[in-house]
């Protein structure tokens, strides 16, 4: 592989990496907070839009993480898993597939089983779910920011 084709793919991993965490944080720490300090008096049409974009970047996430860790572990082989740059990408997928198929199904369901009013069960485990996807989607989010920062292997 030639270097110009090695700078190539090192630019094309570094914008797929910025878009995605760029997606990640945009919709949690800038669309997301908008949206409930707009909509205050219907909160569920806010949350309703938070959580399909929610899902939109962890579908974006699943593609992008999956095709960035194969990416790299073609381009270094399997040295590249000693890294801790692999270790956070990882984690980030990790997340990413908790979301989607764990956390972000569970949430559906609750809604599904009635309006999730403050004070019930309901709205407990809501809010016990609510504040496990935060704290992984922070995870992911300084994960990202990290390799943005530092890039995602050395050139």
């Amino acid at each position: 592989m030639t270097i110009l084709t090695c700078t190539r793919l090192l630019a094309v991993e570094r914008l797929l990496l910025a878009l995605w965490v760029g997606g990640i944080c945009v919709i949690g720490y800038l669309v997301a907070p908008i949206l409930f300090a707009t909509l205050t008096d219907e909160r569920q049409m806010a949350g309703m839009l938070a959580g399909k974009m929610f899902s939109a970047i962890s579908w974006v996430g699943l593609v992008i993480g999956t095709l960035l860790f194969i990416g790299s572990i073609v381009g270094t082989g399997a040295q590249w898993l000693r890294q801790w740059r692999c270790w956070a990408l990882i984690s980030m997928l990790l997340v990413v597939v908790l979301m989607l198929f764990v956390i972000q199904p569970m949430m559906a369901d609750l809604k599904s089983q009635g309006p999730v009013i403050k004070g019930t069960e309901l709205a407990a485990e809501f809010g016990r779910l609510h504040g496990i996807s935060s704290g992984l989607y922070l995870l992911m989010s300084l994960s990202g920011l990290t390799l943005v920062a530092t890039g995602l292997r050395r050139p």
